[in-house]
């Protein structure tokens, strides 16, 4: 955009390469997100310690904010904000990168997709296990939650940096993610953390959008 006026400008989303008036302006940017949130620090980290440390931050991140939806008016849980998914819609979310990048890339399991899970459309059209027309409530969803949490959590209590460093075992077939071959085990728990952490903010920014 060139010899454009902008006011009062809102940006919200995965922003690289941005440059304003020829000062590239993203590395301010991710320091600060960086100030404001030392989880992402831990999360970058080869540590296993960090690690760990990651995961108990961001499982009481959304410990406290199922709290909070808990006391917003009825149905809080289901509704979205400017098109994005609602609360419920980003756990079922969370529980098909679950079931992706952690039972079959970093696993290398071939179990069925959890049916409530949600994926982007042409991965909904192309996953038969999946259920697009699933409606689950807030604590069945928790409750699968709740399961996939104890998984990382006990794989994460033993978890060497040898181990995080070796290649993912993702399966040998064309299902999701079939770009995540080649992938070290540490990448791919990037991903689920990474996922963990965007979307609690996502959340966080359209429940407090909805409290207003």
């Amino acid at each position: 955009m060139v010899g454009v006026v902008m006011r009062d400008a809102v940006i919200d989303g995965m922003v690289t390469g941005l440059v304003v008036n020829g000062v590239e302006v993203m590395p301010y940017v991710e320091a600060e997100l960086d100030r404001r949130h030392p989880v992402r620090v831990l999360i970058r980290s080869d540590e296993p310690d960090d690690l760990r440390e990651a995961w108990r931050h961001l499982r009481d991140g959304w410990m406290a904010t199922t709290g909070r939806v808990r006391s917003m008016p009825a149905g809080s849980e289901h509704r979205g904000v400017d098109g994005e998914w609602s609360m419920v819609e980003t756990l079922r979310h969370l529980v098909f990168v679950h079931d992706s990048w952690f039972r079959r890339c970093l696993l290398g399991l071939t179990e069925p997709f959890t049916a409530m899970g949600l994926g982007p459309p042409h991965v909904m059209d192309q996953e038969a296990e999946l259920d697009p027309d699933a409606r689950p409530g807030l604590d069945e969803v928790l409750a699968v939650r709740g399961r996939q949490a104890s998984e990382i959590g006990t794989w994460l209590a033993g978890v060497t940096p040898e181990q995080l460093a070796r290649t993912a075992p993702v399966p040998e077939d064309e299902r999701w993610p079939p770009y995540a071959r080649g992938r070290t085990v540490r990448q791919c728990l990037g991903t689920v953390l990474g996922e963990e952490w965007a979307h609690h903010r996502f959340c966080e920014r359209d429940l407090e959008k909805l409290s207003r």
